[in-house]
């Protein structure tokens, strides 16, 4: 998801997290229609006491689970991917989907076999699917409670109104014909009315190893276009719309030590988790409508009574989404290719509005496939599609699917305006999630930052590699000769809540103090990232991504195999732990300063000494008429001297440096004026240094960071101190400056 997307909902702040209004305990609830005979009895808000205890008692991964420490087992998730597999993932589910979208009524009818195959040594008598739609079922649900009663933002704030909420129903759960009784349960202690996890009790136990197939019928309807899915007139981007198996994780994988589902609830921020597996889905709309969707399209779609079935089938994936809309405009369409990755079919779908932006949105596509691939590895897949939505539709904007994602559509796309910049941000960015969220398949309820953080840093080195500088400037201050750009790691140090972050970056997407805070999860990941790869060198941490990626790959990481791969890469642990340490497992700010810079003249002292054996006092008068002879002196034997290069005094130094936050190892560079400079490494826990010098020339300035190694240095204008202007200063005023004016040039193109 589009960082800027989050930037009205970073305005609202809230001291409360989830936890403060959690219930004490699980507490499912029954659902109209369950099969079982507590729940067909039972109101749509059934009291906890009616579902009985998960039968086989295997356990739900904590409502607080976040950051994972420890690496994960090396036979995780079926162990690296072997070359020449016959499948790229360890597959465990199988989804076959027909599915008829109503684009009128913004239906979907919809008959689903689901094979799931248990990886675990134990016998499973009950599985979890998310029924992600009920989120937008109404103000019952846990995504709607966070928004309101925790003062939670979320993306452009767009309500449903009446008549435009959604939701999705399950007609029928069968196992091998036996109905299915299932119960629906809040494994994050969510409000009774959250309908968003449910529990199948299944009439056949699947044994381990073994697999087992449910055939489930279930209807939607769609929401107006309010978080990543729904419907805006005749446009449809409809993601997590089908019932969708939770993860089982073993022992190994992600910190669990026995057999845990990892099935939370829908929360506001958070995003997705699940399975690699295989998609064959049917859709099927009215004739002229155009279709996009994950993987690869079989065929001529086949035409009957009106309507037309557009068939496409995915392996190695871990979702599926669809777009279709009778106003989209002749598609866009491009092949790439490159070594390690089978030819690739590149399509971009857009509304008439919006052709101007098709364009743009190809190339940043093309772009991005050459670029990922040669920093990370090949891309692995047939088809990229990329949907601009129509105007009034932007929350369907900046989302992504595996082989599918959404850009934005922009009016105006001057050359070198903040919207020109923009598009080609927001295609890069969700085109990446389709390696971080998509390939490494991290767990974005419990450790967004592998997908958020890491995607922005890649991005944001992807922007750098270009030569391409942020744009601030809009149209209308183009034409007022006003044209302002910013280097976009400087811009990005703005949303990085430096100064008093309240969580680290590696917590959950839902305990948190603010929307504010999980907003922090992508510029300040990326901050810290950038500023460890300067400290490591860009060689180290790009020989560590591809470790990383490489092991990975279709696998799950946890936050600690990230960290695993950076110590192998670089070399360096003192330096990737206390990056982690400081930021990712803890919210530590950085904020060293130099707070005093004094150069002055080192004077003869008032007092007695020894001369020729006896005790003679030097006065204060004699001294300074001693002084002004010496002074007359020297400037006549050096009449080309700068001034304070040099003197018949020599001059004492001393620089006093603070420390306000973490202590992160500081480099120190005092310039004389007579070209020389001393360097001092301050590596150590004090609050305070203070280092003198007496040289034969006066300071000029004292610099902390002169290499601008740490990014995460909350106030950059502090970090030096000057007797005499210097351009260095200068660079990191209009810095910040411009950063400033980018962030209110966002906040109001929101509005």
């Amino acid at each position: 998801m589009r960082m800027s997307r989050l930037l009205t909902g970073l305005a609202a702040s809230s001291a409360l997290v989830l936890g403060g209004l959690a219930l004490t305990g699980c507490h499912p609830s029954a659902p109209p229609g369950a099969t079982s005979a507590a729940a067909t009895a039972a109101p749509a808000a059934a009291s906890a006491a009616l579902v009985p205890p998960s039968p086989d008692g295997i356990a739900l991964a904590s409502p607080h689970a976040a950051m994972v420490r420890e690496p994960s087992a090396p036979g995780a998730w079926g162990g690296p991917r072997q070359p020449g597999a016959a499948t790229l993932s360890d597959r465990v589910v199988d989804y076959r989907i027909q599915a008829k979208l109503d684009p009128e009524k913004h239906t979907i009818e919809a008959q689903q076999q689901m094979t799931w195959r248990n990886r675990s040594d134990r016998e499973v008598r009950a599985v979890y699917l998310h029924l992600y739609m009920n989120g937008f079922e109404g103000q019952g649900s846990t995504f709607f409670s966070e928004q309101r009663n925790l003062g939670f933002g979320f993306r452009s704030e767009v309500d449903a109104n009446e008549g435009q909420w959604g939701h999705i129903e399950l007609k029928k759960v069968q196992q091998a014909g036996a109905a299915v009784p299932w119960y629906f349960v809040h494994p994050d202690n969510g409000p009774e009315t959250d309908h968003t996890v449910v529990r199948l009790d299944l009439p056949q136990p699947v044994a381990p190893g073994a697999s087992t197939q449910l055939d489930i019928d279930f209807f939607d309807q769609l929401p107006r276009v309010i978080a990543r899915t729904g419907y805006f007139g005749s446009f449809h981007l409809v993601g997590q719309w089908f019932p969708k198996m939770a993860v089982l994780e073993l022992p190994g994988e992600r910190g669990a030590t026995a057999p845990r589902w990892n099935a939370h609830e829908f929360h506001l921020h958070s995003e997705f988790y699940a399975d690699f597996g295989q998609y064959d889905v049917a859709i099927t709309v009215p004739k002229g409508v155009t279709v996009g969707a994950v993987g690869e399209l079989q065929g001529a779609p086949v035409e009957k009574d009106g309507w037309v079935t557009h068939r496409y089938v995915q392996g190695d994936v871990h979702d599926f989404a669809f777009t279709a809309d009778k106003r989209f405009d002749t598609p866009l369409e491009a092949d790439w290719s490159g070594p390690g990755s089978p030819p690739v079919k590149v399509r971009v779908l857009f509304p008439p509005e919006y052709a101007h932006n098709a364009q743009p949105v190809l190339k940043a596509t093309l772009d991005s496939l050459t670029y990922f691939s040669q920093t990370l590895g090949a891309y692995p897949y047939k088809t990229v599609t990329a949907v601009v939505p129509p105007y009034n539709a932007e929350e369907a904007g900046g989302m992504e699917y595996p082989t599918f994602f959404t850009a934005e559509g922009y009016k105006d796309l001057s050359p070198g305006t903040a919207n020109a910049y923009g598009l080609d941000f927001v295609t890069i960015h969700e085109f990446g999630h389709g390696y971080f969220y998509g390939i490494l398949a991290s767990n974005e309820f419990e450790e967004p930052m592998l997908d958020e953080g890491m995607n922005e840093f890649w991005d944001m080195r992807m922007i750098q590699g270009r030569g391409q500088l942020n744009s601030l400037s809009s149209r209308g201050m183009q034409r007022l000769g006003v044209r302002l750009e910013a280097p976009t790691f400087e811009v990005e140090r703005l949303f990085s809540v430096l100064g008093e972050p309240a969580d680290g970056t590696g917590e959950n997407s839902w305990d948190r103090l603010s929307s504010n805070s999980y907003g922090s999860v992508y510029g300040r990941s990326a901050t810290a990232f950038h500023e460890l790869e300067t400290l490591i060198g860009s060689e180290a941490l790009a020989r560590s991504f591809k470790i990383y990626y490489d092991r990975w790959k279709f696998r799950h990481p946890a936050i600690g195999d990230l960290q695993a791969a950076l110590i192998e890469g670089s070399g360096k642990p003192e330096v990737v732990n206390r990056i982690f340490e400081q930021q990712v497992y803890a919210a530590q700010k950085v904020d060293d300063r130099v707070s005093k810079l004094v150069s002055e003249e080192e004077r003869p002292q008032p007092g007695t000494v020894q001369k020729d054996g006896r005790w003679v006092e030097r006065t204060e008068g004699e001294i300074d008429e001693q002084l002004a002879q010496d002074r007359k002196a020297w400037d006549k034997a050096h009449p080309d001297a700068k001034p304070d290069a040099a003197g018949p005094l020599p001059f004492r130094t001393t620089v006093t440096l603070r420390r306000y936050g973490a202590s992160a190892p500081q480099t120190l560079v005092v310039r004389f004026a007579d070209g020389s400079s001393e360097t001092v490494r301050w590596d150590d826990q004090r609050r305070w240094a203070r280092y003198s010098w007496v040289k034969p020339a006066k300071a000029l300035s004292a610099e902390l960071d002169p290499q601008d190694e740490h990014a995460l240095d909350t106030h950059r204008l502090d970090n030096s101190q000057v007797l005499k202007a210097e351009p260095a200063a200068a660079r990191r005023w209009a810095y910040e400056i411009a950063a400033l004016v980018q962030t209110f040039y966002a906040l109001v193109s929101t509005l």
